[in-house]
């Protein structure tokens, strides 16, 4: 018998199951929306979820399609092969009707890697202004992937976001290098571009490798396996947020100069009894007693102001800092950052600068290492069209001192996680093929990269169910000071691996050892790399067989008496020594492996090495180093050549 209390609630229940199983609601991943750009010259995919055995139309460029969706509610339907063209609206109609507007059909590429791919055009709108603002493409869009992961299972859809078209505005969050290939494509062959921007800075390639394929890597599957455990992971990131947390209100419950009767940062402060030294530079270089010192150092500079600059609006340049800052002018904050690694560009406010003497104040902090300023970046002060020059003599006085900042456990680095959150969605989107840049944070086990980058291609293309996916990656561009004599090099290691992986079919390589930056994992120079890209795809995908898209590459040895004969593929026009008439940055070793500098001439469009002292030679090396900055072997094309050894 029906209890009376719930004789009206009752077939109210029913009627609410039984219309939400007529009326559910067609949902579609949050790639497929306004704007997006569709793979030309295949089938397209298009899908979504519905209530079990829903109807779905789909219309599209006068087709209609028909499907119903299956027991779990996911439906799936496959489009004509169309050419380039659009833009295009599409229909889905079902228990409710969605209009999808300004469809694309054309290219589609995906854009992975690590911080050098994530690096937006903002971070180098001061490089490249007229790019900016001459930025007016909507044949060129980008859909963005914020940073998401886990371990347990592939997601089926990514975080919302949107397709934006390439202006003046949003192009500032495009990957500058992928913005700059798909320029280059599009003015020359005029075809939509789509990027599909899923990298992450700091990111390991085994971070992108799916769990069938890490069973080649026992230790990254062991690593992938705790990751499993939620509560292991929920509890380091506890400890790790709890140790940060102290270790910040440390430094601020010590630090001298945010206590007291006047802040440090406050124009009435008195600092005469302050010493100096010249910036840029680290303090523990300038300063013994600060060697090793981590913690707060805070740092002042007075300028005067010309009245022409006076109550304008400024942009205060502090180049890099290790590790973070806040800086303050004449008293008031304008501008801080929490990471080493963004240039400091902070925007002052009309009002601020007066005529005369001005104070700017930086407060540094320290976690680990040796902290400050990081040489050869702009340090300036700029106001109507006028700059003053802030490198020189700054006081400086220690706040607090503390014990390093222990490391924190980055879970978005973990073996499958990004692989499982921002690759596993796109499966089913059809893509033109992959520009990769990573490695650098490999180069710690760079041999290992040997095995991982040939196991991410063939992985990404066995879960796009193409093995023939054009795969174009970078080379790690030159970084670090300059050795003066042949050393060992991990990034030089690495960059071999990703020599050595074109051997894979449908593989291209842009080589980027001459435009990189001694001082800055970050280059700013994102035109070329993104040019150069372009330049192998062109060759690669769009059939351009007679185009020289590569710089000169290692081919074979031949010795002849003390003599090592190298020759190369990829010569072009002919091999050049760049900028002078003597070839830089060979090596050469015998049996011993003791490598020293060679002398090095082209001949009949190959190289000749030696050094005397080396009678028998058994190797040969060539802008083997982090930072080979006087390599200069080209083709006449302009291309650089690939480090190599020929061990």
């Amino acid at each position: 018998m029906i209890n009376p209390t719930y004789k009206y609630f009752l077939p109210a229940f029913f009627c609410s199951i039984i219309c939400l199983n007529i009326f559910a609601q067609v949902r579609l991943p949050h790639l497929i929306g306004d704007s997006m750009v569709l793979q030309r010259n295949t089938t397209i995919n298009i899908w979504g979820w519905a209530a079990p055995a829903e109807n779905i139309i789909i219309a599209f460029t006068g087709k209609t399609y028909h499907t119903s969706a299956a027991a779990d509610g996911k439906w799936f339907v496959h489009l004509s092969p169309m050419q380039a063209g659009g833009p295009y609206d599409m229909q889905i109609d079902a228990s409710n009707h969605i209009t999808l507007k300004n469809i694309l059909i054309g290219d589609v590429w995906v854009c992975s890697g690590q911080s050098n791919m994530v690096l937006p055009m903002e971070r180098v709108k001061e490089r490249y202004p007229d790019e900016i603002a001459q930025a007016n493409y909507p044949g060129i869009r980008q859909f963005f992937l914020p940073t998401v992961y886990n371990f347990n299972s592939e997601q089926d859809d990514v975080p919302p976001g949107k397709w934006q078209a390439a202006n003046q505005q949003t192009v500032l969050s495009f990957t500058a290098v992928g913005y700059f290939f798909a320029k280059a494509l599009f003015d020359k062959y005029h075809v939509p571009i789509g990027l599909l921007n899923t990298s992450v800075g700091g990111s390991p390639a085994e971070a992108w490798l799916s769990e069938v394929a890490l069973k080649a890597f026992p230790k990254q599957l062991a690593a992938l396996q705790q990751c499993k455990d939620s509560l292991y992971v929920d509890s380091i990131k506890k400890k790790d947020n709890a140790t940060s947390a102290a270790w910040y209100k440390n430094i601020t419950d010590n630090d001298k100069g945010l206590h007291g009767d006047l802040l440090w940062y406050d124009t009435s402060y008195n600092a005469a009894n302050w010493q100096t030294m010249q910036l840029p530079g680290y303090w523990g270089d300038n300063d013994a007693t600060l060697k090793g010192v981590n913690g707060v150092i805070w740092f002042r500079k007075e300028i005067n102001i010309p009245a022409e600059m006076a109550d304008k609006p400024a942009k205060l340049m502090l180049g890099r800092i290790v590790d973070a800052d806040i800086a303050y002018v004449n008293g008031i904050q304008c501008g801080a950052t929490t990471y080493q690694y963004p240039p400091r560009r902070y925007n002052i406010k009309e009002g601020i600068l007066k005529p005369g003497k001005n104070i700017i104040v930086v407060r540094v902090i320290s976690n680990v290492g040796n902290g400050g300023f990081v040489p050869d970046k702009p340090y300036t002060l700029a106001a109507n069209n006028e700059t003053i020059n802030l490198i020189g003599t700054w006081q400086y006085k220690l706040g607090t001192t503390s014990n390093p900042l222990g490391p924190s456990t980055f879970f978005q680095y973990k073996p499958t996680g990004l692989f499982n959150s921002m690759i596993a969605p796109l499966l089913n989107y059809g893509v033109k093929g992959v520009l990769w840049y990573q490695g650098e944070s490999n180069t710690s086990e760079p041999k290992e990269y040997f095995s991982l980058l040939p196991a991410l291609i063939h992985d990404w293309r066995r879960q796009w169910h193409n093995e023939k996916l054009p795969f174009i990656y970078v080379q790690l561009p030159n970084f670090m000071e300059e050795q003066q004599q042949p050393s060992e090099s991990n990034t030089a290691i690495l960059r071999e691996a990703q020599r050595k992986a074109l051997v894979i079919p449908n593989t291209a390589m842009a080589v980027t050892i001459d435009i990189g930056e001694w001082n800055d994992i970050h280059p700013l120079d994102k035109k070329d790399v993104g040019n150069r890209l372009a330049l192998a795809a062109e060759k690669l995908v769009y059939g351009e067989k007679n185009l020289v898209a590569s710089g000169p590459l290692y081919q074979s040895m031949k010795v002849t008496g003390n003599k090592v004969v190298i020759s190369f593929t990829n010569t072009g026009g002919g091999l050049v020594a760049k900028g002078g008439d003597s070839l830089q940055y060979f090596a050469i070793a015998g049996a011993d492996k003791k490598f020293v500098w060679a002398k090095a001439i082209i001949q009949n469009n190959k190289v000749i090495v030696w050094n005397d002292a080396v009678q028998n030679p058994v190797a040969v090396r060539y802008a083997w180093a982090d930072n080979p900055a006087k390599a200069n072997l080209y083709n006449k094309e302009g291309l650089p050549a690939s480090p190599f050894t020929t061990e």
